[in-house]
């Protein structure tokens, strides 16, 4: 049975290494010697239910959360229920409510963390993640960069304008550059793949979920993006086809946009 256990934990470590943003390409028996098999667990996260609530007042995590597979992970603001955040597998969430670098200084209001699609997980203790942060120089860069992706995906939905083909692909080119800077995207014909349901894309956006359904078509239509209905996986899966060419899109105006019917 031990055996066994060893070799389940060490095909965590394995992960790390090969898909997550922070650990990819390090050392697999220096990172051990930070994480020890006992140490990590791959924990299952069901659907739309709480996590946890960040930025309480003098309550802090005490393990970094990175997604192993399925997902997304999002958070949800009040008392609008935006979704102000999406994390995917290879990357992480939690440090924003870590007593720790850039967490010390990352305050704002609670907001309830959920994964919206069932989610496995394994957390980083923090004194571990410490140790492992001080260790290696690139885990430093890279987690202060996972901190300023933050801050640039809060970017784009504030560009969210009500006009809904500007703001549904606001948040469709927020998520291309995140997963771009994580090294998640795109697959080698340069084509963007998210699993991103109808109702994800209208609590971020503040639209309707028949408006959203609209825009998708358009710009279904127009060769943007192919909605994937078909897949094994997911009735949510979106490719993005042309993802310089949904720039135009975003920053235009009514007058812009010929494919979209209501002016």
């Amino acid at each position: 049975m031990t055996k066994k256990k060893n070799l389940s934990e060490t095909n965590i470590i394995s992960l790390l290494i090969e898909n997550s943003y922070l650990f990819q390409g390090l050392n697999q028996e220096e990172l051990t010697s930070f994480l020890p098999p006992e140490s990590l667990i791959k924990e299952k996260l069901f659907s739309n239910r709480p996590v946890f609530t960040a930025f309480l007042p003098d309550d802090s995590l005490d393990s970094l959360y990175v997604i192993l597979e399925g997902g997304p992970v999002v958070t949800l603001s009040n008392p609008l229920d935006r979704i102000i955040s999406i994390t995917y597998r290879g990357g992480c969430f939690g440090m924003r409510s870590l007593p720790f670098s850039y967490g010390l200084a990352s305050k704002s209001f609670p907001s309830l963390v959920e994964a919206y699609k069932t989610t496995y997980v394994t957390k980083i203790p923090l004194d571990a993640l410490q140790l492992i942060y001080d260790h290696f120089d690139i885990v430093r860069l890279r987690y202060a960069k996972l901190f300023e992706l933050r801050e640039k995906f809060t970017y784009h939905l504030l560009n969210c304008s009500s006009y809904p083909p500007q703001a549904v692909s606001s948040l469709l080119r927020g998520l291309i550059y995140q997963e771009r800077e994580l090294q998640s995207q795109p697959n080698d014909k340069g084509v963007y793949i998210f699993d991103l349901s109808v109702e994800v894309i209208a609590k971020a956006c503040q639209l309707n979920q028949r408006t959203v359904e609209q825009v998708l078509k358009g710009m279904q239509k127009e060769g943007l993006i192919n909605l994937d209905k078909d897949n094994d996986t997911s009735d949510d899966i979106i490719h993005i086809l042309k993802p310089e060419e949904l720039k135009e899109v975003y920053s235009s105006t009514r007058d812009k946009v010929s494919w979209w019917p209501l002016k």
